[in-house]
């Protein structure tokens, strides 16, 4: 049956209209109900002296709170509600849906990074685009912040996935919904743990911080039940207050870490998470960090580094990792040896292609047999893309994004750019769906795969597809190091 799972990749920005009536505090309630009147407006938005949003008045609002009970010249700003659902206008448009339901509002203002409203959208529209039977699935992926209510949330991920494969959405789009899933679930746990926080007498966050996720995640390219690749970036502060500043941020990273695990993000077993200091620093120290790793030759600092270049924000001050963004891709492109060193770090990890041009499988331990497709395939593919996207300046962190922008800037032509892309939707489309028979078997979900499961032309399929990645990998080798062997 067909699902129209199709507005499960829909974005807020398709769907707002522009407020028809928008006012100014201070404004008397009988000009802006005349404006409404007018225009057939459902509500006015209302904004402070700067544009920023300062609240709504709905049609309810007027029968409840004006009609027989202020006088026409009353500022709106007294009946007024300032508590308005706001969302950006690139997200998910199930999100939309399922906030209005559980809030029980009839629209979501659409605010740009500074607060101010740029567009509406109205549940009635949201609702007709979206079969009845997929209400249900709406709803449990935008249950409550509670750790019960988000392990349900991540239960309706591998379902949501299976029926987008069903319906033929691109693996990629899966890949792109289930992060956009898995960052929402990090921003809930966290907004939780500062209010738990503060109730507990702890305060406010004692300053700005912005959380990262790395890896798969900042990619936007997550698989089922990823492990947590997590950090802090803090504001600056004065060193004398770095006792109270480290010791709230500690606890809420312990706190953060234990709930992602409890919902179905195991801890990372290399430590890569907040709650290590290395991964919690200040804006200042992130750029020393950054600073460092470029001069380092060490493994140690080079994989660290490897891990941290993917990083994006889930939650709090995005300006920081804007900033760090910025002063990472302008240290690296210049720093060519730095280049040269990760591409050795990276030589290792093989296209899994053996001497035969066959299929390279593990020959030893629990997986002996099977084919590894993170470490045999799409990790050389990521890396690569990333190196030369890294050395070209270019600040995407997403593969197929970075492959188009290196497309336009020339780095990779007409001929690469539909290899690697078939490459990189070939290897996310098996690999996942692969994960998602195994959960709905109850089998372990893993990166390996049984080359006895695939048809004759799904493994023609798979060659050709590490072929262009290896093709790619040896471009690179060249460019990166000069070595043309």
């Amino acid at each position: 049956m067909h699902k129209q799972t199709k507005i499960f990749a829909k974005r807020v920005i398709d769907f707002m209209h522009t407020a028809k009536v928008c006012v100014e505090v201070g404004t008397f309630c009988e000009t802006a109900i005349s404006r409404m009147v007018e225009t057939g407006a459902k509500a006015c938005v209302v904004v402070d002296g700067h544009g920023k949003l300062a609240g709504i008045l709905r049609q309810q609002d007027i029968l409840s709170k004006v009609v027989f009970k202020v006088a026409p010249q009353a500022l709106i700003d007294t009946v007024m509600d300032d508590r308005v659902q706001t969302m950006r206008a690139d997200e998910y448009l199930y999100h939309a849906i399922g906030r209005m339901r559980r809030y029980g509002v009839s629209e979501l203002v659409v605010v740009d990074t500074a607060m101010k409203p740029v567009g509406m959208v109205y549940l009635q529209d949201a609702v007709e685009i979206a079969a009845t039977d997929l209400m249900q699935q709406i709803d449990r992926l935008s249950g409550e912040g509670d750790v019960e209510s988000l392990r349900g949330v991540k239960a309706a991920q591998v379902d949501l996935a299976h029926d987008m494969f069903e319906d033929h959405q691109p693996a990629s789009i899966v890949q792109q919904l289930l992060t956009h899933i898995n960052k929402d679930i990090y921003s809930r746990i966290i907004h939780d743990n500062v209010c738990h926080m503060e109730a507990e007498g702890w305060g406010r966050p004692p300053v700005d911080f912005c959380a990262i996720v790395m890896g798969s995640a900042g990619r936007g390219e997550n698989y089922l039940f990823p492990d947590q690749d997590n950090g802090f970036i803090l504001q600056d502060y004065p060193d004398e207050d770095h006792n109270k500043v480290d010791e709230y941020f500690r606890e809420l990273a312990s706190r953060m870490c234990r709930d992602l695990d409890e919902v179905g993000f195991p801890y990372c077993t290399g430590y890569v998470m907040a709650t290590n200091p290395l991964w919690r620093k200040s804006i200042s120290q992130w750029r020393q960090q950054v600073g460092l790793w470029g001069k380092k030759r060490n493994s140690i600092a080079l994989r660290l580094a490897d891990i941290f270049f993917d990083f994006q924000p889930v939650y709090g001050q995005t300006s920081l990792a804007d900033e760090l963004r910025y002063t990472l891709v302008d240290a690296v492109k210049k720093n060519h040896f730095f280049l040269q060193e990760m591409y050795s770090l990276q030589a290792d990890h093989t296209v899994g292609i053996n001497i035969f041009g066959r299929l390279g499988l593990e020959e030893t331990g629990d997986n002996a047999g099977l084919f590894d497709v993170k470490y045999r395939a799409t990790l050389p593919l990521v890396e690569a893309v990333r190196l030369l996207s890294l050395k070209s300046g270019i600040e995407s962190t997403g593969t197929l994004e970075r492959v188009e922008r290196l497309h336009k800037a020339r780095k990779v032509s007409d001929t690469e750019q539909e290899y690697l892309v078939f490459a990189f939707n070939f290897l996310t489309k098996i690999l996942l769906k692969r994960q998602i028979e195994a959960f709905k078997s109850n089998a372990p979900v893993t990166r390996f795969i049984d080359p006895k499961t695939l048809s004759r032309q799904e493994k023609e399929t798979l060659l050709r597809a590490l072929r262009h990645v290896e093709a790619f990998r040896k471009r690179l080798k060249a460019e990166v190091t000069g070595d043309v062997f």
